[in-house]
């Protein structure tokens, strides 16, 4: 019986230690592919925007509108900027990421030129306001010599979500719309629809 007095603290001290270890909370960490798609709380996600843009860019370029302006231009590849995409969903989502997509798909086809955004031009304008009072006349970039857009692309990102229990169903609707600078004209529509069943074991939406 003393034997087992002297040594009780101490396995008492060994199953706390065993305790604690397995309430670790070191996370586990996977590194993947950024192409590889995940899901994992069933929100828009990187996944979504990626794929979104690559599907309405490819459409994008291959309706009428590109011809039309191509044969009325002489050929010219056309000018665009994207303006306002608005997020009139239910749940935050980072709409400039979901841009940055569009305008490297429409960038890297070779099809249309790009232009820079206002904010993005507010600050080249301030660089070349700078040029004119420092920069030497060889190497300053006078103003009034940017390329002007020749149509504008706009949007919304919408959701309904359909919940009971621990179950929901979410549909994500993006819609682009391509419009003609010059005389206001919608040149092209398009739409990307997302449908997602998520559930959740004792979490209720």
């Amino acid at each position: 019986m003393r034997f087992q007095r002297r040594y009780f603290p101490s396995i008492m001290a060994l199953a706390a230690l065993g305790l604690l270890a397995g309430c670790s909370t070191t996370p586990t960490v996977q590194r993947i592919s950024p192409d590889q798609v995940t899901d994992v709380s069933g929100y828009w996600n990187d996944t979504d925007a990626r794929l979104t843009a690559e599907e309405m860019i490819s459409q994008m370029l291959g309706d009428p509108w590109l011809g039309n302006f191509e044969s009325a231009h002489g050929s010219r590849q056309p000018t665009v900027i994207v303006g306002d995409i608005r997020n009139i969903s239910s749940e935050h989502i980072n709409v400039p990421t979901f841009i940055d997509n569009i305008q490297r798909e429409l960038i890297n086809s070779g099809k249309v030129q790009f232009v820079a955004s206002s904010n993005q031009r507010g600050e080249v304008r301030g660089e070349r306001q700078d040029q004119d009072l420092n920069a030497s006349e060889a190497t300053r970039n006078p103003m009034g010599q940017e390329t002007g857009a020749n149509f504008m692309m706009q949007g919304t990102i919408s959701t309904i979500i359909d919940a009971a229990g621990d179950k929901a169903v979410k549909y994500y609707q993006v819609d682009l719309r391509l419009i003609n600078m010059r005389t206001n004209v919608i040149a092209w529509v398009g739409q990307k629809k997302i449908k997602k069943v998520v559930e959740r074991g004792g979490f209720r939406f």
